[in-house]
């Protein structure tokens, strides 16, 4: 009994494994547009804040800028006791409300002291939280640090 070679069944298995791995990706392509996965991805902004004690124990804010500045309409910042802030003019003062009055967006470089009326902060770390407010999108968390 003789033994011989026969490649005549590799050629049509290995084209028909081709066309449904196509069909697979194709149809994996189109159901991602259909669904709208890539409309619901938005760009991170480019912007930076640092926080700081200052010398009366008080909490320093610095805006840096960055290459989304020209989109920052204001920054609110939570302080440690869980107030809101707004910026109210350029030069980094704040406003504490529930809700935010006109937008104003501080200069590079302003200092910003969110200071309680009854003065003082909570004993223990500080945790300070400052949202960007964008013109073109919605708000994004540009610092969340304790100090």
């Amino acid at each position: 009994m003789a033994l011989t070679k026969n490649d005549k069944a590799v050629s049509p298995v290995i084209g028909t494994v081709l066309m449904v791995a196509v069909t697979v990706i194709l149809a994996a392509v189109i159901a991602m547009y259909v669904f709208g996965l890539p409309a619901n991805v938005t760009k991170t902004k480019v912007v930076a804040v640092s926080a700081q004690i200052g010398t009366n124990e008080d909490i320093l804010i610095t805006y840096q800028g960055g290459q989304d500045d020209d989109s920052v309409l204001s920054l609110k910042i939570t302080a440690p006791d869980g107030s809101l802030w707004y910026t109210s003019s350029e030069d980094g003062a704040l406003t504490i409300s529930t809700t935010p009055g006109t937008p104003v967006k501080p200069r590079i470089g302003a200092p910003m002291i969110p200071t309680t009326p009854g003065g003082g902060w909570p004993p223990g770390p500080m945790h300070v939280m400052v949202v960007g407010v964008f013109s073109d999108g919605p708000g994004q968390v540009i610092l969340d640090t304790y100090l």
